[in-house]
């Protein structure tokens, strides 16, 4: 039995007990991407750093974080970058941390290094989310981990957000510059994906607005 926590944009917490799916395989490493500037949110600090009082004050990134560590994986890579996350937050047992210095090259950068440090744990399977998206619950990390096909992509109500798996199968046809991600192949290679219906919200946090909405 697991508790799925939802914000919602009225500002309000819905907290559900449900049975969760099983927990994620052995070779399968959850991958966090912690690397960007954030330059569209206009503060004082970097968003990722930004509490959330309905979080009882956990910053994003340690939301975005502790939903993963809840999801059961043995192994959970952080790819940083222009953000300086405190050392403390970064400090469990299974979590491995990768520095991207050439973040400003695009997101493609860091999903390649979260990829081959998770070859270098065995891993046959990877499982990618942005570290400023609190609001995606381990439930739905889990699902996703557990998905057969070769990429497998979370949707809330119908429509696609992260996390995203993808099997080593298909790693040497993600692009290696840009800014894209998975996306593009997600959109070429329809036969190779399949939709995963996940509790939560995929809503990230870019803006002051986007904050506003949720304090």
């Amino acid at each position: 039995m697991t508790k799925v926590l939802v914000m919602r944009q009225d500002g309000e917490v819905d907290i559900s007990s449900e049975h969760g799916s099983q927990t994620p395989p052995t070779d399968t490493v959850a991958i966090v991407l912690a690397a960007g500037a954030g330059s569209r949110f206009l503060g004082s600090e970097h968003k990722l750093l930004v509490t959330l009082p309905q979080s009882g004050n956990q910053c994003i990134f340690e939301m975005s974080l502790q939903q993963v560590l809840g999801a059961g994986f043995a192994h959970i890579v952080v790819v940083t970058g222009a953000a300086n996350i405190p050392s403390a937050m970064l400090a469990h047992p299974n979590v491995t941390v990768v520095h991207n210095n050439r973040w400003a090259d695009g997101q493609s950068g860091s999903v390649a290094m979260g990829i081959h440090e998770a070859q270098r744990l065995k891993a046959s399977a990877v499982v990618v989310g942005l570290a400023d998206q609190p609001f995606v619950t381990a439930e739905a990390w889990r699902r996703v981990a557990n998905a057969p096909t070769p990429i497998a992509v979370a949707t809330y109500f119908g429509r696609s957000g992260n996390p995203v798996r993808l099997h080593e199968s298909i790693w040497s046809l993600l692009p290696n510059s840009g800014d894209s991600g998975a996306r593009d192949l997600i959109r070429l290679r329809p036969e190779l994906v399949s939709q995963v219906d996940c509790p939560g919200s995929a809503a990230d946090i870019d803006t002051q607005e986007d904050l506003a909405q949720w304090t």
